[in-house]
């Protein structure tokens, strides 16, 4: 027999900085501030833009921290390889790669049920019909093949991204003065907001989840070391933009109280501004968080794969068909998980459990890359090196917002 057909396929490297960047942005835009603006503005009233930046300022260090860290260890279930390289243990290698498919198997059943949320506005269907249809559909589009999956999912995130432009240009012809307005955008640093502010940080926080998922498909991406770094940064700060933006307009345009009360926030918030029907919004929202239902099981499928590759879970969820050269197990019990856990607990539960999740999983990542770097262990050629303090200060930020937020 030729050996090399008793070779099992493996991942295959295909990934461009674009269509990596366009992985990034749909995982990180969607649910977050299609769905979860009404939640950030409950909570933290007119200073919900504010609850925006402080999660995308807490983000900045572990996103850089990741750049470095996914150079240095391009592969898939990263934040697993990052811990062990680290710590060597295998069972907090274990633990962390569990908690990271995890996150990604609760932030795909908190977008199911955004995205749901969305589609009964112009489908008359029950409840779970709806949920259980989301995963089983966007669970096979997953399967078809990272190229394939990434491309649909690029389409869509360029969709979801006109959708949210659409607001703002319509909030600049309906909303001739929001300019003049800003100075209502409270601050709300005393003592009695501060609680508020805090918990709006953590729900704002789920909408800038996705970043660190990119190193999940190293093992698909060419040149990781420079890839991987770019791709980080530049989902980071367009979704900064476009979140800020956009939560300044809600909060401007609709009551805080009021926008929390609806399902479908941004369709409301079109038609406010518009005077027109919300149909084509609430298309496009459909559109956001369907894909980033795509991402998200692609992560963790991905992460699941890793974790078998180094012997932490059985070999057959390392098992890739020769077809699709996807993980068809893995990715089979991604989308089952979050539908069980979309049928199950409400939005903005999952939302924050995933929050709280992530921010732990981003102090052991950036505790490894400092230990890493205090052992002095040199990175491969071309990798994106970050000063000593950067990972430190990633610590300490993630540990606030989890204790405040909590």
């Amino acid at each position: 027999m030729n050996k090399a057909s008793t070779i099992e396929p493996g991942l295959k490297r295909t990934l461009s900085l674009p269509m990596v960047v366009l992985y990034g942005l749909g995982v990180t835009i969607g649910a977050g501030i299609y769905v979860l603006i009404g939640e950030t503005a409950g909570r933290a009233g007119m200073s919900a833009p504010l609850a925006f930046v402080i999660a995308s300022l807490v983000m900045a260090c572990p996103a850089a921290s990741f750049a470095e860290l996914t150079g240095r260890l391009p592969f898939a279930a990263a934040e697993a390889h990052f811990v062990d390289e680290a710590f060597h243990m295998n069972w907090l290698t274990l633990a962390v790669g569990l908690a990271v498919a995890s996150v990604g198997v609760v932030s795909s059943a908190t977008i199911g049920l955004g995205s749901a949320g969305y589609i009964a506005q112009v489908v008359d269907l029950p409840h779970a019909a709806i949920v259980t249809a989301i995963f089983v559909l966007m669970g096979l589009v997953a399967a078809w093949g990272i190229r394939e999956s990434i491309l649909f999912a690029g389409l869509l995130t360029l969709i979801e991204i006109g959708g949210l432009l659409a607001i703002l240009a319509g909030a600049a012809v309906s909303e001739a003065d929001i300019l003049y307005r800003l100075d209502e955008i409270s601050v709300a640093l005393d003592r009695a907001h501060l609680p508020g502010l805090a918990a709006a940080s953590l729900i704002a926080f789920f909408a800038f989840i996705g970043f660190e998922n990119i190193d999940s498909i190293a093992e698909e991406t060419k040149n990781p070391q420079r890839t991987i770094g770019y791709a980080i940064f530049i989902t980071l700060g367009l979704s900064t933009l476009l979140y800020v933006a956009v939560a300044t307009v809600a909060v401007l345009a609709i009551d805080p109280a009021e926008l929390a009360l609806t399902e479908a926030p941004l369709a409301a918030l079109f038609s406010r501004m518009t005077g027109m029907s919300p149909v084509a919004i609430t298309l496009i929202a459909i559109v956001a968080t369907l894909n980033g239902i795509i991402v998200q099981i692609i992560m963790t499928s991905r992460v699941l794969y890793g974790l078998a590759n180094k012997k932490q879970l059985p070999a057959i969820f390392a098992l890739v068909h020769s077809v699709t050269r996807t993980p068809l197990l893995a990715t089979g019990i991604a989308a089952g998980s979050a539908l069980v856990l979309a049928l199950a607990f409400p939005i903005s539960g999952l939302a924050e459990w995933t929050s709280r999740i992530t921010l732990a999983i981003f102090i052991l990542a950036c505790s490894a890359l400092v230990r890493i770097k205090l052992r002095g262990t040199p990175p491969p050629p071309g990798t994106f090196i970050v000063p000593l303090w950067v990972p430190v200060l990633g610590v300490l930020l993630c540990g606030v917002l989890l204790v405040a937020g909590g």
